[in-house]
């Protein structure tokens, strides 16, 4: 099977940024050269024509949860692919809150047999840390790594003994898999619903201080620092979090950071009304966090940007709002809402592209971009594209998205992974 893509406007952050072709053969990037180089004949030769078009790697989401298995009436293996290859992305790493907890070795190899299955983007596992995400006893980490777990994460609940987490970095390092840190002080959230402040007053809801997730951040790069050994500090949305990040980073640390669009989009305004499609953990906070998490992006102290796709059923959002579920559904909003961080100046595309592509490659210890002899991992971006969210026509299974009926602009109009179209446009 062989895909030339002609005329497109290739980003490729660290390469020169222009129009070219790219041919695609076998499932890796056989040729990328200047635009209207390449040859358009082969009977076997499918012909995307590209003019107006960016081109760049295949977008990759650090952070999902596919509920698979235990919770399939929210979401599958399936469905979750296909919302991802609809954002344009070719790759996602699925969170271990599943049920049964994906601690044990033949979770791991199901859900890869899933993804196989679906055949629509590559799934990486993320196992958990400790049994039953109970913080108590640490996993079997090598035979997790064995069935194919890249990461190691209690994500959904935080690792609170201070001992274990420490155990569970220099367990994890002899297996070279990174711990994914959820940095939540269960305390200081307790019975928390939202962000804490005069919105949380006002609306006489309990309320959660940045404290709850900084706190724990500066623990666990306290910990980086004394083992040595790598930590990723996940849906970073506090200023205080951005700050130690930053120090952590000036000071050689070795920690790397993600956030969420929500958190660069939405404010805890959004819950006015008690509006449960804005409940999620960490909460939406303040104004100068959401310009705090801006600046992290920019400056370099937030290396990715993940989605933390977590879909829920009506049942579970259509409740009280201290009584609802938290999450929210993000992969085909994704892309789109950083866009509009480049309309806006905060980012440049190239930017942008290294957040949600470049630096979670690197991250997981994957090579990314569109370059001769990489598997043919790449996504076809309609910049000009605008479309209005309507959740009722999304791929994933749950609807429970804050951004329904939001005009955006900017739009994954193919998604090419392992040399095949595993999603296409049809607006």
């Amino acid at each position: 099977m062989q895909i030339l893509i002609r005329n497109a406007r290739i980003i490729d952050p660290g390469h020169p940024d222009g129009p070219g072709d790219v041919l695609i053969v076998d499932g890796r990037i056989a040729a990328v050269e200047a635009a209207g180089t390449l040859a358009a004949d082969g009977a076997e030769r499918q012909v995307v024509e590209a003019q107006g078009l960016w081109l760049t790697p295949g977008l990759i989401d650090l952070h999902v949860h596919f509920r698979e298995p235990g919770q399939e009436y929210k979401e599958t293996i399936l469905t979750g692919s296909q919302a991802a290859a609809a954002g344009g992305f070719t790759a996602v790493c699925t969170m271990p809150n599943t049920d049964p907890v994906n601690d044990d070795p033949a979770i791991t190899a199901l859900i890869l047999r899933q993804a196989a299955a679906a055949g629509l983007v590559r799934v990486y596992p993320v196992a958990a840390i400790s049994k039953g995400l109970k913080g108590e006893q640490l996993c079997e980490f090598g035979e997790l790594k064995a069935a194919g777990a890249v990461a190691v994460s209690d994500d959904g609940r935080p690792v609170m003994n201070g001992q274990l987490m420490r155990r569970a970095l220099e367990y994890a390092s002899g297996f070279a898999l990174r711990v994914i840190s959820h940095c939540e002080d269960l305390h200081l959230a307790e019975s928390g619903a939202m962000n804490e402040g005069a919105v949380a007053t006002r609306m006489g809801l309990s309320g959660i201080p940045n404290a709850a997730e900084s706190v724990m951040v500066m623990r666990d790069i306290a910990l980086a620092a004394l083992t040595g050994v790598s930590v990723h500090i996940a849906h970073v949305s506090a200023a205080e979090s951005v700050a130690a990040i930053r120090r952590a980073k000036a000071d050689g640390i070795n920690v790397t950071a993600e956030t969420a669009p929500h958190y660069f989009t939405l404010t805890e305004a959004a819950v006015e009304g008690y509006d449960t499609h804005a409940k999620m953990n960490p909460p939406l906070r303040s104004e100068a966090d959401r310009q705090a998490i801006r600046q992290g992006l920019a400056d370099g102290t937030l290396d990715a940007i993940a989605t933390d796709h977590a879909p829920h059923a009506v049942s579970e959002k259509e409740v009280e709002f201290d009584r609802a579920a938290n999450g929210i559904i993000g992969l085909e909003t994704s892309l789109p809402l950083g866009l509009k961080l480049v309309a806006e100046g905060v980012l440049t595309i190239e930017t942008l592209i290294e957040r949600m592509a470049i630096a979670p490659a690197r991250i997981l210890g994957l090579e990314a971009g569109v370059r001769v002899g990489l598997p043919a991992d790449v996504t076809l971006i309609d910049p000009n594209k605008e479309f209005t969210v309507r959740a009722a026509a999304m791929q994933s299974k749950s609807r429970n998205t804050p951004f329904d009926g939001w005009t955006l602009k900017g739009k994954a109009v193919m998604t090419i992974m392992d040399g095949r179209i595993v999603y296409r446009d049809q607006g």
